[in-house]
């Protein structure tokens, strides 16, 4: 019985967590309606929704905790591999590294180079071959989006009776409203649709003259909640206001996928003090930046903490892909940046942390990969994973948790069929199995391949972040005079890619060259659409959101120009369920 011998499903229980509802729902509407509180003006609001709880007569938050962990996924965008204070940067991250200390720090992480490819692959479990998202970015007019046949994690966590929640940046497409976040398996949505915009204004101009506002409360505008609030600190607000208002001894799935640092670069002025002393703008303005979100990571925890939630919860942090010197990040001393599949492109920052952990104040340095995070949320949330979802991610918990040996030995970083192809590359250079013109790279074990055009090449020291913008005079230049189209690293004695060895072991370039063939073989059309005209805000009454209408065009779900259905002409593979294609090749180790 709850307190005051009212049963928990009676129907006057009900009515006075109805009305408790309304109240918190009164004060979440009033900070966003009147503008920015501070954080200890949010605290104390929050401490009197507690204290109309208890006087409602509701149980203690925390109380009778479901056995199924409360799951906070923290997604940063553009967050460099050095930009974290226990990789030593000089930005002070003091959240970060505390949560990191008392968790699982992840050392062998790796996600997408880009913005789209990381998020679809984190909430599908699948690479972008199988999704059809291979190529680049979804562009806002494009008239694109995550296919809709695919299965995402909100959506199976809903079955097993989570409340789903997202905040923050979407970028997986909107064309169509079954694209939208709340179509997708979020209960709510609050933040933008695009990959980028004004922090303050949440305006977007994809070009000159397509211009238009970005902010989203489930499928509508938020335009009651434009009162100029800077991304980070509004999306933790809204956070808080999530946390107070929810029962933690229901199962609750929190997706919070901040702007930040993702230019433009912007900040509110206190967070400059502490890095006046840096001369490079760029980087002044990500250190101002990184900091804001370092606090507003532990205003969340703090949230966690206060309702009842972190005793039984699970938080996972990430960035979305490598930093970009030119916007202030730093990835050394790995080579190369965002949009590259060179280590700094796609190795991140990402730990686990967690009352649930056993080996807590551990590092993990086992391979891990976003697509992981798919099938192992939905085993700790007691759900099931269906077998016909062919799955590119393993449950990796134990390993994790426990230490244990990863499931995973291999990664398919990406194939990019229509990316610009390497002017030297050949069916010749790849020994007749693959054409290393196009854009391709592979992990298995300790060796990695790449070949095309991997991307921007450079290793980009500190120092060149003492001037005026990152000085390429500092870098270390990597010549294409070369030709090359073809690159062998192992990874584990060489992170840093200074060391090619494909001329040295053409034996095993050969086999990582047929592992990128069997993969290929299981590909799906690439979605890449041109851009649709109708897409213009101007159209949509100022607002960036779905412009295709389904009487326009008489099109089944999920289906845009170019696509194909996935299965049609395609064998079946004999993949299990929550696993990748195996590499049973028995590599050198190197």
């Amino acid at each position: 019985m709850a307190p005051g011998g009212c049963a928990p499903h009676h129907w006057l229980c009900k009515g006075t967590m109805l009305v408790g509802g309304v109240l918190v729902g009164f004060s979440v509407l009033s900070l966003l309606t009147y503008g920015y509180l501070s954080w200890d003006t949010l605290g104390s609001t929050l401490e009197e929704t507690e204290t109309t709880r208890a006087k409602l007569g509701e149980e203690p938050l925390g109380s009778a905790p479901t056995s199924q962990p409360h799951i906070v996924f923290i997604l940063a965008d553009d967050q460099g591999f050095r930009d974290v204070g226990y990789h030593g940067s000089e930005i002070r991250t003091p959240t970060l590294d505390r949560l990191a200390a008392g968790g699982v720090k992840l050392e062998n992480y790796y996600v997408q180079p880009m913005c789209t490819p990381s998020r679809s692959q984190f909430i599908t479990g699948k690479y972008q071959i199988h999704t059809g998202l291979q190529h680049s970015v979804i562009r806002p007019t494009q008239p694109n989006c995550l296919p809709l046949d695919n299965v995402t994690l909100p959506q199976k966590l809903k079955e097993v009776g989570y409340s789903t929640h997202m905040v923050g940046k979407w970028h997986l497409g909107f064309y169509r409203k079954e694209c939208m976040p709340t179509q997708r398996g979020f209960d709510s949505f609050f933040g933008s649709l695009l990959g980028s915009g004004d922090y303050y204004t949440h305006y977007k101009c994809d070009s000159p003259g397509i211009c238009g506002y970005d902010l989203y409360e489930n499928d509508n505008a938020a335009w009651d909640h434009d009162n100029g609030i800077y991304s980070t600190q509004m999306y933790t607000q809204k956070v808080q206001q999530i946390l107070a208002s929810h029962n933690p001894r229901t199962p609750i799935f929190l997706y919070i996928a901040y702007q930040a640092v993702h230019s433009p670069l912007q900040a509110p002025g206190k967070y400059f003090e502490h890095y006046r002393s840096i001369n490079n703008i760029n980087r002044r303005r990500y250190a101002a930046m990184l900091a804001c979100l370092d606090e507003a990571i532990n205003n969340v925890t703090l949230a966690l903490k206060r309702y009842g939630y972190y005793d039984n919860s699970i938080l996972i942090y990430s960035s979305d892909n490598g930093g970009q010197p030119t916007a202030g990040g730093s990835n050394w001393p790995l080579r190369g940046s965002k949009g590259s599949y060179w280590e700094g492109g796609i190795r991140a920052v990402g730990f686990v942390h967690s009352p649930l952990l056993k080996n807590k104040g551990s590092v993990c340095k086992e391979l891990v990969h976003i697509t992981d995070w798919f099938p192992t949320l939905i085993t700790l949330a007691e759900g099931q994973i269906d077998e016909d979802i062919q799955l590119d991610g393993y449950d990796i918990w134990e390993t994790i948790s426990e230490g244990r040996r990863s499931p995973r030995v291999d990664i398919l970083h990406n194939i990019d069929p229509i990316y610009t192809k390497a002017k030297n590359g050949s069916w010749a250079a790849g020994f007749g199995i693959w054409n290393t013109a196009i854009q391709s790279a592979i992990r298995v074990n300790h060796w990695k391949l790449l070949t095309g055009n991997p991307g921007y090449s450079d290793w980009v020291p500190p120092q060149s972040f003492s001037n005026v913008g990152p000085n390429r005079w500092h870098n270390e230049r990597v010549s294409w005079m070369t030709g090359k189209t073809v690159w062998l690293f192992n990874i584990t004695a060489d992170p840093y890619e200074r060391v090619d060895l494909s001329g040295k072991y053409p034996d095993i370039v050969k086999q990582l060259l047929r592992r990128l063939s069997q993969f290929n073989k299981t590909a799906v059309p690439v979605r890449y659409p041109a851009k649709d005209p109708r897409s213009n805000p101007k159209l949509n009454g100022g607002v960036w959101g779905p412009w295709f209408k389904e009487d326009e065009k008489k099109k089944k779900p999920g289906k845009i120009k170019g696509e194909n259905k996935q299965k049609k002409n395609k064998k079946k593979t004999s993949q299990k369920k929550g696993q990748s294609l195996h590499c049973r090749l028995h590599l050198a180790d190197g």
